[in-house]
Parts: C-alpha cells; sequence; structure tokens
C-alpha cells in the first residue's frame, strides 16, 4: 500500500511555521531564538508599509539587521594572518567607492581574486558591516584575495539611489580590480554574492556583456540571489514562494526593498535590475557560473530558474542546495552551523581556484 507523502512546507501545511517546519535545522529555531526572534518574517510588522514610511521603515530595518549579522555571524574568530586595507576609487558618476580588499598575509604567487558583493536587497547594509568583515576575511583565509565593493543602496544609511547606481558601482568595481590584477598578486576574478548580492553578481556579468568586457569576469558564484521583483505575482513555476512563505523573510517587507530599488517600476522586466527575466540568447557565451540556493528559502526556486537558464544556453554551470537552511542561513550562522558555513565557503573557494589561470 502507498502511503501518502505530504507536500513540503506550507504547500502540505499551511500553518506550519519556520520552528513546526519537520525540515528546519533545529540549531536555526534556537539561533534566531537567543536573538528574540521566531524566524518568521523575522522583521518590523505592520506591513504592508505606505509608500511614504518604506525610507524610514527600510533604515529600522537595516539598524535591526546590521545587529542580528554582527551578534550571530561575528562569533567565530577572523584568521590572523589576514592582511585587510581600503581603497578609494571613483564611479561612473563621479561618487567615491571604497573597496575592501583582504588577502593573506603571505602571498606566494598569483591567487585567484573574489569580487565579494554584500546581502541586503540592493537596498541596505554596507560592506564596511563588521559581519561583511568576517566573511571577507574568512574567505580570504582559504587562499584568495577578496575585494568587497561598497556600492550606493537605494535605502538606508547608503541610500537613496535606485537601480542603476549600486550596479554601476559594482561594475566599477571590477574594473578596477580587473585593471590592477598585478598589483593585487591575482590572476582571475571571480563575481559572487549572496541575497541582493546575487542579484548584482549575476547583473554585473549580464552588464559586462552587454560592454563587451565579459572576458574580464572568469566566474559567478551567486549565493540565494534575489532576482524576482517581489510584491509582483510570480509564476507558478516559483513554488517556493508559496512552499516557504514569511520563513526569514517577509514578502511586504520585499516588496518595500523592491520599491526603493526601482520606484517607478520602469525596470520590472530589464534584466539588469531583475535577472530572472533574462532571455536564454542573452546568457550565450558567459563565464562558468554556480548558484547555490537554500532549502527553507521563499527565493529558492528563482535561482534555480535562473540555473536552468544558463544550461539550457549552454553556460558551464552547477547548482547546489543547502537544506534545512532558511536564505543564507549558512553564511549568517558561522558557529551554530559550522558544517554548512565552511562547505559553502570552500565550495566558492574551489570553484575560484579551480578557474586559475597559470
Amino acid at each position: 500500500m502507498n502511503e501518502h507523502i505530504p507536500l513540503p512546507g506550507k504547500l502540505g501545511d499551511p500553518s506550519l511555521n519556520l520552528e513546526t517546519d519537520p525540515r528546519t535545522d533545529p540549531r536555526i529555531v534556537a539561533a534566531f531564538g537567543r536573538l528574540g526572534l521566531s524566524g518568521d518574517g523575522a522583521m518590523p510588522e505592520n506591513l504592508p508599509i505606505p509608500k511614504e514610511m518604506i525610507p524610514a521603515a527600510l533604515c529600522e530595518m537595516e539598524s535591526m539587521q546590521t545587529a542580528m549579522l554582527n551578534a550571530v555571524g561575528t562569533t567565530v574568530p577572523v584568521p590572523a594572518d589576514i592582511a585587510y586595507r581600503t581603497h578609494l576609487i571613483q564611479g561612473a558618476q563621479g561618487n567615491d567607492i571604497t573597496l575592501h580588499i583582504h588577502s593573506p598575509a603571505k602571498l606566494e604567487g598569483q591567487v585567484p581574486g573574489v569580487i565579494h558583493l554584500h546581502g541586503g536587497g540592493m537596498a541596505i547594509l554596507k560592506a564596511a558591516d563588521k559581519f561583511n568583515i568576517h566573511l571577507r576575511s574568512h574567505i580570504a583565509a582559504l587562499g584568495v584575495v577578496v575585494i568587497g565593493v561598497e556600492f550606493r543602496n537605494s535605502a538606508g544609511s547608503l541610500g537613496c539611489h535606485p537601480f542603476p547606481a549600486g550596479l554601476n558601482d559594482c561594475s566599477a568595481g571590477l574594473h578596477w580590480v580587473y585593471d590592477n590584477k598585478e598589483q593585487l598578486n591575482i590572476s582571475n576574478i571571480v563575481l559572487a554574492g549572496e541575497s541582493g548580492g546575487g542579484n548584482l553578481a549575476l547583473a554585473t556579468c549580464l552588464k559586462a556583456k552587454e560592454e563587451g568586457v565579459v572576458e574580464k569576469i572568469d566566474g559567478v558564484y551567486a549565493m540565494c540571489p534575489y532576482i524576482f521583483r517581489s510584491g509582483d505575482t510570480a509564476p507558478d513555476t516559483l513554488v517556493s514562494k508559496r512552499e516557504n512563505l514569511g520563513y526569514f523573510l517577509d514578502e511586504s517587507l520585499m516588496a518595500a526593498i523592491a520599491y526603493m530599488y526601482d520606484p517607478l517600476t520602469e525596470n520590472s522586466l530589464n534584466p539588469l535590475c531583475w535577472p530572472y527575466f533574462v532571455d536564454d540568447e542573452q546568457l550565450v557565451g558567459l563565464p562558468p557560473h554556480v548558484v547555490s540556493v537554500n532549502e527553507l528559502d521563499p527565493l529558492r526556486d528563482e535561482g534555480l530558474s535562473y540555473y536552468r537558464k544558463l544550461i539550457r544556453a549552454k553556460v558551464p554551470a552547477t547548482s547546489r542546495t543547502v537544506n534545512a537552511t532558511t536564505h543564507a542561513a549558512d553564511l549568517m550562522f558561522p558557529a551554530d552551523l559550522p558544517e554548512a558555513f565552511n562547505a559553502t565557503l570552500q565550495d566558492l573557494v574551489c570553484f575560484a581556484k579551480s578557474l586559475q589561470k597559470s
């Protein structure tokens, strides 16, 4: 007799939450609990947010998320043998862009360079945040040079600069790193980012192809990329938006973030703004990609959709799913989920080294 197997998450039981979903790693529930959070929709209440109140609400959101990430994401000590400095460059609009450069203190020969674009929905958080400094240092400790780009946000303390300001800054960072490969002691360049940074990593590569300079990029590693505009009606193929509804990410809050990034919705189908909408043909000829997603993430299936487009376009690409985890949990909780944290960082660095040029 065949046993009935229920659909996963809220598809099978709408009453489930992150704590009661049997797929959830209990260490994530405990970590949220220590912060006084349930992990369900985790952030400000009184949603949806009236448009005139969105900037203030996202400033509050930025403060809360910065405190949360610093509390849980910096508990594992940074390796001592990492050299860290900053360098100021100019963006296309004459704006200052700070680059955060981390490298092994003793470099022997050239190593891969990873351009890291931080998360925050292209709207909030900073490359200069303690969490991101720690994260980049842990990546560098595995034998690569990591450059974090302080791109302009569409909200928060570095806003308000809607699309394409942040993307232009990431592109400027790419060009500077490429032009300075020799002095940075790097042999090849990989774009990497999580969440909104995953969007920007993919979009920077698409922009480079449009500009005829895609050869500057040797690979892209996108983690839990946020590439479908929240608030818009999602296609049936994005099952995870219903399956994992409200798990850490609140859809109304994400819609507020999307509004700040593209307030007039003039770019709602522009793949440089929302890479989900890229045509297969636009992907032809891109460098190798990895798309890493989280099983319990509402954004999971938009990342996997992008991966499938890459495969159809014959781009060398792989995907990986970090099971039992919420959005970016493998990066946010290094002490609570050390196996997942180390596996993701190791995979990123092994990918970068596999593309290393002699």
